[in-house]
This record gives structure tokens, C-alpha cells and sequence, in this order.
């Protein structure tokens, strides 16, 4: 086998041509077949943090920067993804790397664009728009999204409107700003700040609701018990109707995106 050059490159996370980590954290991707070519993934001191090494050699984003982290933890965390891959790489099973890639290689230098997406979330925010009926699914959305409710007017100070049916209504001007405020001081400066950002990015266009990834990013709501909360329209029509095999794969991959997010936001925060 021939030597690998000094920083290994993943090229195989992003697909030929696609320079948007953003885009690729967001959705299953295509594995491409690459053999394990180390034995030893660690982690090492740098000036910008913690890097990730394999068999003493940076490993780098699909952009060629230096997987980095800004803390110890989280390094160690995607390190531990890279000795868990066995005779064959398979992207899929490194959410923390791909999430990784992705503060660095495509948030890192558009911050201000990425905060103001996930504050528009707050615009249309899920847990805002309600059914009118049937009772079940009315008491159901009430159960899961009320909560959610009383979070943003008690600690982020937004006082968000409820609407029936789905057609988009301005929210008031105060409690947007309310939500904006929280969003950037959840991602602070730093280091560390593309990474949170990136986390926050995640779960907030899993869930489509910023208020929800909010309240998973300061610690009020654990990542499981948030994920399904988001999915109560969809589970009230599996009662209903049945499960469709298909649409639950596609849960699956999303509920893992949803964890690994949730994990490198405690991370970041030294947890």
C-alpha cells in the first residue's frame, strides 16, 4: 500500500463536485468504498485546539483544512469514530466527523449567514402551527409542543404566537429579536463557535423548529425526547394508518443526525 501524504484528506464525505457541508449534514449520503488504511486514530495538542490524527498524521476536511477541534473532548469523540471503522470506511457511522467537516470547511467562514437561517426558523417555527382537528392530534400537539411554548417565553423571553392550519403568519418583531438574542449567545465567539453553530444548524432543520433546538442546545430537553416530540403529526398518522418501512429508515438516519448534533453541542460546552 502506498504511503498516504502528510494530512489525509476525506475526500470520500463530500461527492464529487459538492462543496457544501451544510447541505450534506442535512441528508443520507452515498458511502464510497475506501479500506481502512491505518491502525491508530489519537489526538494531539495544536495551537487551534485538538487535532485528529491517524497513525500520527493530520486528517483533513474534504476542503484540506486540518480536522481540528476546539476542545479535547470532541476530539477525542471523532477520533474514537476513525478506530471504530473496521476493513472498510463507512461515512455513515462518523456523524461527528461529517458535523466536524462542516463547522470548519462550510460554516466557519459564512457565520452571520448560517445564524440568520436558523433564526428565520423562528418565523415559521413548527411547534407554532397547530391542527384544528381531530381532537387526538390537537390534544397530542398540545402535550408534545407546550412545553416548547413555555421555554420561549420563560427563558428566552419570546413570546411566540399560535396559528391553526399551515399557512404562514408573522410572528411579532420582539420575540424574533428574543430568539436571535438566544441563538448567538448560545454560539458565543471563539474556537469553538462554528462548531456550536453548526450543531444548532443541524437540529434546527431536522426538527424545523429553532425553539426546540434551542432548548436541546442549553441543556432543558434531552435530544431523544426533543426528536420525537417533532414527530408527533407523523406518529399519530402511523396509528392511524400503519407505519411505512421506508419513511422510519429515513427516521432512523435523521434521529442519528439529530443525537450526534446534540452530542457536539455538550461537547463544545465541555460536557
Amino acid at each position: 500500500m502506498k504511503d498516504k501524504p502528510e494530512g489525509l484528506e476525506q475526500a470520500f464525505f463530500v461527492d464529487e463536485g459538492e462543496r457544501d457541508p451544510l447541505r450534506l449534514v442535512a441528508r443520507e449520503s452515498r458511502p464510497k468504498r475506501l479500506m481502512r488504511f491505518y491502525k491508530q486514530a489519537t489526538v494531539a495538542p495544536v495551537e487551534a485546539g485538538f487535532a485528529v490524527l491517524l497513525d500520527g498524521k493530520l486528517v483533513r476536511t474534504p476542503a484540506k483544512r486540518p480536522l481540528v477541534a476546539p476542545h479535547e473532548g470532541l476530539a477525542q469523540a471523532i477520533a474514537a469514530e476513525w478506530a471504530a471503522q473496521e476493513e472498510f470506511l463507512n461515512p455513515l457511522t462518523m456523524p461527528l466527523t461529517k458535523l466536524g467537516n462542516s463547522a470548519i470547511d462550510g460554516v466557519a467562514s459564512q457565520m452571520a449567514e448560517v445564524v440568520q437561517d436558523v433564526a428565520k426558523y423562528a418565523e415559521s417555527d413548527l411547534i407554532c402551527y397547530r391542527a384544528g382537528e381531530p381532537e387526538g392530534l390537537v390534544a397530542a400537539q398540545s402535550e408534545a409542543w407546550d412545553p416548547f411554548l413555555r421555554f420561549a417565553r420563560e427563558e428566552l423571553g419570546a413570546r411566540l404566537i399560535l396559528f391553526e392550519g399551515v399557512v404562514f403568519r408573522p410572528q411579532p418583531a420582539e420575540a424574533l429579536e428574543a430568539v436571535a438574542r438566544a441563538i448567538g449567545a448560545f454560539v458565543g465567539e471563539g474556537q469553538g463557535a462554528p462548531f456550536r453553530l453548526a450543531a444548532l444548524h443541524t437540529m434546527t432543520t431536522l426538527t424545523g423548529s429553532c425553539v426546540v433546538s434551542l432548548s436541546v442546545a442549553q441543556r432543558k430537553t434531552e435530544a431523544e425526547a426533543a426528536f420525537s416530540a417533532t414527530h408527533v403529526d407523523e406518529d399519530y398518522q402511523m396509528r392511524l394508518w400503519g407505519a411505512d418501512e421506508e419513511a422510519l429508515a429515513r427516521r432512523a438516519g435523521r434521529r442519528r443526525e439529530m443525537l450526534s448534533a446534540a452530542r457536539m453541542a455538550l461537547l463544545c460546552a465541555g460536557l
